[in-house]
């Protein structure tokens, strides 16, 4: 069977803009924050989608997550512990997420350390989730088999069913992780895929060296 040639005739050209060092804040996270308050302009819908990339004795794995919090402690998300990613992250804290707004034709991504939140924090964000995604938290054993839809449209009724007439508590096995970058890349499109990468690299005393990366 011959190769299927439409996907190397998929181009894009970059045209958008630029990221000069001139033009970069000093703070990776500020520098972040104005992106997101950019491309939340142009394009909000799952603006804080993230590619997050966890390992395992047997390999790495990627998924797509959901940004909740940045501060200058770092990125965090929430998950049930008990998931395939949350074992992962047990056995290697080492991890990296990615950004990438096609509307803005940028990209971020971070690699760096991930700690599990305070259950003061992730009960904090539980509680102002609708009430059928903390019901789905109970219902859902994340990565794990089942048999079908209708075991897990039970397992959802059940919980409604203990949990009826009364707030829906956070569950022991679900809550927050954050990523505390020690290194986080801009990437803006650029013509001739002469692209502009900056890197912030977190140093000993906490501030940030800005190097800029050949694309």
């Amino acid at each position: 069977m011959p190769p299927d040639n439409r996907y190397a005739e998929l181009r894009e050209h970059y045209t958008m803009g630029g990221l000069l060092e001139s033009a970069a804040l000093t703070d990776p996270i500020a520098q972040f924050h104005k992106w997101f308050d950019e491309v939340l302009a142009v394009a909000p819908l799952e603006a804080n989608a993230m590619s997050l990339a966890t390992a395992s004795s047997t390999g790495p794995s990627l998924r797509i997550v959901l940004l909740k919090a940045l501060d200058q402690r770092g990125f965090s998300f929430f998950t049930n512990y008990e998931s395939r990613k949350g074992r992962e992250l047990d056995f290697c804290p080492a991890s990296a997420i990615c950004f990438h707004w096609k509307e803005l034709e940028r990209q971020v991504r971070a690699t760096g350390i991930v700690e599990k939140l305070s259950r003061e924090e992730s009960e904090l964000y539980f509680n102002q989730r609708p009430r059928i995604s903390q019901i789905g938290a109970w219902a859902s054993a994340q990565s794990s088999f089942i048999e079908g839809r209708e075991t897990l449209e039970a397992a959802r009724r059940l919980y409604e069913q203990r949990f009826e007439g009364q707030p829906v508590p956070m569950p022991d096995f679900w809550g927050g992780y954050l990523l505390k970058p020690n290194e986080i890349e801009f990437w803006q499109g650029r013509p001739g895929r002469l692209h502009d990468r900056l890197n912030y690299h977190r140093q000993s005393d906490n501030t940030w060296r800005i190097s800029r990366l050949s694309p």
